[in-house]
């Protein structure tokens, strides 16, 4: 061991002023220049958010994952939310990791203001081998060091908004899945309740034919028309079966048996789409990023010195971490646009998003109308055909023409039928979109 000389202890000093001062920076004062041991002075455990957390490493509040916190859902009770639940249980939750990763990306970057120690080998003239400590403190960086800070926490920002549109999609693949198996089984109905009229029409016919009344190219008529009923009602199972499969794999529970419809109420108003809030995080760590490297065009001090038995190296140093060159200038141009086309960008994702808005809201009024119509479509088409049967019976109509009129009323009960479905599936787009199928605290 050896003893500290008078240079060594001012040093030792300043670098304790230094790191005394940053502690009692404005967003510093909740931290303890002791965490980048792993610990704090107090030996308590150090600070660790939880994933999801509005409160931020340095211990200041995220706006937009407050914001994110406190959505609501609108599937609040039936079928839509039991599909919710069950595939959020499930959920693997892979941009969660993402999300950790920053957040220790920015507790790393929180501690950046600290001074940096290490290992100092160095080899004398005289041939010998001086092993010592090397620390140095930064005193003046033209805010780089704030600005590495400020890019961490918009790096956490980005993943949690990222996370909750991952849940948000993975909940409106579940439901797309589920509105495909309840068309399906919808047409399927309307096809399974028509299936004995139409066979009852093909056993007449068969009747008819053997009795002489009728031609047996009547009957194939008949039969082919059956033919696709079957083929159609074969069709929508297998294709309900197949998405409910898919939604199993998918779900922390069995949802075979769920059937019906829930209330999509409209998103609140207020709430800011999550690909603007992404591309708002987005441009906040953009802004960040070009700070920090204009600051490393222009100078900054930095106190360091070497401790060693040998003796001591203490000085500052004034100087530029990139230098100057025949395309500095270039390059804080280029610094100066990208802090402009950050925001010009999340304009252009606003004005994306609006559109897409917009074109939904378009189709679920037309959809609305298309209902209306279609349900007078298929009851006008359902009275065609009980007058037709009646003058069947009268003797007035043949089969076939009855038959053909009966196609029409199912064709028309099975378009009629599936809109409903397509509606609900426009609504849930527009709540995805404004990240309302998750509940924060869930996501």
């Amino acid at each position: 061991m050896y003893k500290l000389g008078n240079k060594v202890q001012k040093f030792a000093a300043l670098a304790a002023t230094i790191v005394l001062s940053g502690c009692l920076a404005p967003d510093m004062a909740t931290r303890s220049p002791f965490n980048f041991l792993g610990g704090n002075a107090d030996g308590a455990d150090q600070f660790t958010p939880s994933v999801m957390s509005a409160e931020m490493e340095d211990g200041s509040q995220s706006e937009i994952i407050n914001g994110l916190l406190n959505r609501q859902s609108v599937l609040r009770d039936g079928p839509f939310a039991r599909v919710a639940t069950s595939v959020m249980g499930a959920n693997s939750r892979a941009a969660e990791a993402d999300l950790r990763a920053a957040r220790l990306r920015a507790e790393a970057q929180s501690m950046n203001w600290l001074p940096t120690l290490g290992p100092s080998v160095s080899l004398s003239s005289l041939g010998a081998v001086v092993a010592g400590l090397f620390v140095e403190q930064v005193i003046y960086d033209n805010g780089r060091k704030r600005a590495e800070r400020d890019f961490a926490k918009a790096d956490v920002e980005v993943a949690a908004v990222a996370l909750a549109r991952d849940s948000n999609d993975r909940v409106m693949q579940a439901l797309d899945l589920y509105l495909t198996a309840e068309a399906h089984r919808a047409r399927a109905e309307v096809n399974q309740a028509a299936m004995e009229r139409m066979e009852h029409f093909e056993y007449v016919m068969q009747e008819r034919v053997k009795g002489g009344v009728s031609n047996r190219a009547d009957l194939m008529v008949v039969q082919q028309k059956l033919n696709q009923m079957r083929a159609d009602l074969a069709a929508d199972t297998e294709a309900a079966v197949a998405a409910m499969d898919e939604l199993s794999t998918m779900s922390s529970e069995p949802l075979a048996g769920l059937t019906g419809l829930s209330t999509v109420p409209a998103p609140s108003p207020t709430a800011t789409p999550l690909a603007v809030l992404k591309s708002q995080a987005e441009a906040n760590r953009s802004i960040a990023a070009a700070k920090a490297a204009r600051a490393g065009f222009l100078p900054g001090l930095t106190a360091s010195g070497t401790i060693t038995g040998e003796g001591n190296d203490i000085g500052l140093r004034l100087a530029a971490p990139n230098g100057f060159g025949f395309g500095t200038g270039a390059s804080l141009a280029a610094i100066e646009a990208e802090e402009a086309g950050a925001a010009a960008r999340t304009g252009q994702v606003r004005e994306d998003v609006n559109r897409s808005l917009s074109g939904l809201n378009s189709q679920l009024a037309s959809l609305t109308r298309r209902q209306s119509e279609a349900r007078l479509l298929a009851d006008q088409a359902a009275q065609n055909y009980e007058i037709f049967a009646a003058q069947l019976k009268e003797g007035t109509r043949s089969v076939p023409e009855v038959v053909g009129v009966f196609e029409t009323k199912i064709r028309t009960e099975r378009e009629a039928v599936v809109i409903q479905y397509d509606i609900a599936r426009i609504e849930l787009k527009i709540a995805a979109i404004m990240g309302a199928l998750v509940d924060g605290e869930r996501i």
